[in-house]
């Protein structure tokens, strides 16, 4: 049975911590939620709850890291991106301090708490800071091994964590790596580029497209920054067409991450699937990522207008 991001986070924390005597875990009074709980059952000593105070917790983890110890921040996504900006700008990024942040309840995950709780420019605001590493998973196998890997990258790193039980991936054929791009599926007539959520999605909607005689390539781009240019490059040379889908604004996120890359580079068609610049409404998950156009019904709909002739003039 499949279990959700966040739970698949606490439970490697906490095997992590017994492997590790230099892991250190912080939380803002939300633990039972973000699931760091785990962790402070078996190590209280290095676990410190610093109640509702995001940028004195970030402020904290970055002297801790000065000491030889290898902090992992919990929080929601939209509180670390936004309520901590400075401390993680100027103390995390300026000085290359080794510090996981871990942002929960991302993009539209946090689905009854409203437009004020709901992540969905964390991603354009962390890969925008010098220094920093930005990973978006895709389910909670690749939350797990992108932990494992973001403790060993010597720098910040944003891990970005979805609420909700997320569709379990096939097993790629190679291991995660930070900065690398997974070819999850074969295609030649359009590349989609995709990130947590939306991988599945992606996968989904490629298997519709096989049925009306159009063949994606899809690429899970765990690795928002750096970004995997030469993967990404040869997909979309081979195929011309690009469609990037992402739970999160299309301002500043992967399809900026992408475009900036590629246009410089060669001539493709492109098109986005994602927030367009506006808030979002509380309700269902399912309901609201669907009434935003976060579905695999959005990306067949895109694709098939990007892979048809004269696609340029339709879009």
């Amino acid at each position: 049975m499949s279990t959700t991001m966040r739970d698949a986070l606490g439970m490697k924390l906490a095997a992590l911590g017994r492997e590790r005597k230099d892991l250190v875990v912080l939380d803002a009074d939300v633990s039972s939620s973000t699931k760091s709980s785990y962790f402070a059952a078996e190590f209280p000593e290095r676990f410190f709850n610093v109640g509702v105070a995001e940028a004195n917790m970030v402020d904290i983890a970055g002297g801790l890291a000065t000491c030889g110890y290898r902090p992992v921040v919990n929080a929601f996504a939209i509180f670390l991106a936004l309520k901590a900006t400075d401390q993680v700008r100027n103390v995390l990024c300026y000085n290359r301090l080794p510090v996981v942040l871990a942002g929960s309840y991302a993009g539209l995950s946090d689905s009854f708490d409203g437009a004020s709780h709901h992540a969905i420019t964390d991603v354009a605001i962390m890969r925008s800071l010098p220094n920093m590493t930005v990973i978006v998973p895709a389910d909670a196998a690749e939350a797990e091994a992108a932990l494992e890997a973001a403790l060993a990258v010597d720098g910040p790193v944003y891990l970005r964590i979805n609420r909700n039980v997320t569709p379990d991936l096939a097993p790629a054929a190679e291991p995660f790596e930070v900065g690398r791009i997974r070819r999850l599926r074969k295609g030649a007539d359009l590349t989609i580029a995709a990130c947590g959520l939306c991988v599945a999605m992606a996968l989904e909607a490629a298997a519709e497209l096989e049925r009306a005689g159009i063949e994606a390539e899809v690429l899970n781009v765990a690795t928002i920054k750096p970004l995997d240019v030469e993967t990404l490059a040869r997909s979309v040379g081979r195929t011309g067409r690009l469609l990037v889908a992402e739970e999160h604004t299309v301002v500043g996120g992967l399809a900026s991450a992408c475009a900036e890359a590629l246009a410089p580079r060669m001539h493709f068609l492109m098109d986005t699937v994602g927030l367009r610049d506006t808030f979002t409404e509380s309700g269902p998950y399912d309901r609201i990522l669907d009434k935003y156009g976060i579905s695999a019904a959005e990306m067949v709909r895109r694709s098939t207008a990007l892979a048809t002739p004269g696609a340029a003039s339709a879009l």
